[in-house]
């Protein structure tokens, strides 16, 4: 949790020794790292060497089979880990603090040269830690809540996409113009011309008019 991760940028400094341990057998390269801080001197108009500084680099697993197969003593790396103190006593007894890095990631600096990579086939787990490794990577994924369709709330009415691609889609200028314009470019309806009325018969209306009558003399 509380763990001091950095990255250092240097030069190898030792060959890389590399062993196993006695319980877990394991794979471990160790080697040195000397990072030097550079600042340019105005007086002198050259870049001169700053702080100089020394750790002991160790590498487990699969990434010391590779450091001992592609790191040679005055590379120039970057290496990436954990940065500790050890603390031991030498042969006359003294009391010693050593800075030491385990490393997560290491490579080679490319602003300072070339390198080609190759990638390594896996044959099978160095150890157990490995094989748990590659187990969880084998096993099937979860699918994420997240991604899944929910179910149609009923009553609700259903988006009109059309509607909203068009009006995201449409100009200022066509957003603009008045309706009565876009009226004015539909094609004009065709009028529809009354019926004419059928003629009626003389007999017919003879026939419904009521005849008058005369007032008859006393």
């Amino acid at each position: 949790m509380f763990d001091t991760n950095v990255t250092i940028i240097g030069n190898v400094l030792t060959p890389p020794e590399w062993r196993r341990t006695q319980q877990s057998n394991q794979l471990v390269a160790n080697f040195r790292i000397a990072s030097t801080a550079r600042r340019y001197d105005r007086e002198n108009r050259c870049w001169v060497d700053g702080n100089s500084l020394r750790i002991r680099v160790s590498a487990w697993r699969r990434l010391a089979e590779g450091v001992i197969a592609s790191i040679s003593v005055g590379d120039p790396v970057v290496a990436y880990g954990r940065v500790y103190t050890r603390d031991w006593d030498d042969e006359e007894g003294n009391h010693r603090v050593a800075y030491e890095m385990e490393a997560h990631s290491i490579g080679h600096d490319l602003a300072r040269g070339q390198s080609r990579f190759t990638r390594t086939r896996q044959t099978g787990p160095t150890t157990a830690d490995d094989a748990e490794a590659e187990a969880l990577i084998g096993d099937p994924a979860a699918e994420p809540d997240g991604d899944r369709l929910t179910e149609p709330v009923v009553g609700e009415m259903e988006p009109d996409f059309l509607r909203v691609v068009a009006g995201l889609t449409e100009t200022p200028e066509e957003a603009g113009e008045p309706q009565e314009q876009e009226e004015e470019e539909k094609e004009p309806e065709t009028e529809e011309t009354p019926a004419e009325p059928e003629p009626v018969s003389t007999t017919e209306v003879r026939r419904t008019r009521r005849t008058r009558r005369e007032p008859v003399a006393a």
